[in-house]
């Protein structure tokens, strides 16, 4: 499958997604890794882990062009060697996305519907939260909630948040696609955000720019 995804979905920031159904020669060929990334690559035991970091540099690829690398911070979140970039990275199951922007922070976010996220709602849910969430579809509302709350942790860099007392998503009604909005509120943060979000196959997306 690959790329399935690479559009500019405000400005000049873009979101791309991939969908892993290559194996590992397949995705290892398509890279010009050096010998650091490869000595990560090769710390990992997982099959499927070395499948996702190498989706990731496979997306970066396709979205940017050659040259560009990604490195973490102590905090494990991502930047580029390009430093003109904002950058944010999800990936679950066989899906890997990346929102890159020059001029804005971004933060995404992606989850496989499967179920075990709804069963811990009441640990990252207030409960206004929890009161709103459909009974009908309970399990895709909560996942859309616990993927904004990510998507707004990643834009604020991580930095001392509590996902249910300092992260707060207004109450909406889930739909296949969709906009939301939320707040972060700590000490040292205080920022309101609008979140967008979609379906795609099993999985829940959410993104944010700011």
């Amino acid at each position: 499958m690959g790329l399935v995804m690479k559009k500019y979905v405000q400005d000049d920031t873009l979101l791309g997604l991939w969908e892993i159904d290559e194996d590992f020669f397949s995705l290892y060929d398509r890279l010009d890794l050096n010998e650091g990334e490869i000595d990560t690559l090769n710390s990992f035991k997982s099959y499927g882990r070395k499948l996702e970091w190498l989706s990731v540099r496979a997306l970066l690829l396709d979205m940017v062009g050659p040259g560009i690398k990604i490195y973490y911070n102590g905090n494990r979140k991502p930047f580029l060697t390009d430093p003109d970039f904002h950058i944010s990275i999800s990936h679950s199951g066989r899906l890997t996305s990346i929102i890159l922007s020059r001029t804005r922070r971004v933060g995404v976010d992606l989850e496989n519907v499967s179920g075990k996220i709804s069963s811990l709602a009441g640990k990252f849910l207030t409960p206004g939260e929890e009161e709103s969430v459909s009974r009908r579809y309970r399990r895709y509302h909560v996942y859309i909630y616990w993927c904004a709350k990510e998507t707004l942790y990643k834009i604020c860099d991580k930095q001392n948040i509590n996902f249910r007392e300092d992260i707060i998503i207004d109450p909406f009604t889930p739909e296949k696609s969709g906009t939301l909005t939320g707040r972060v509120h700590t000490d040292a943060i205080r920022e309101d955000f609008v979140l967008h979000y979609f379906k795609y196959r099993k999985y829940t997306v959410v993104w944010c720019c700011k």
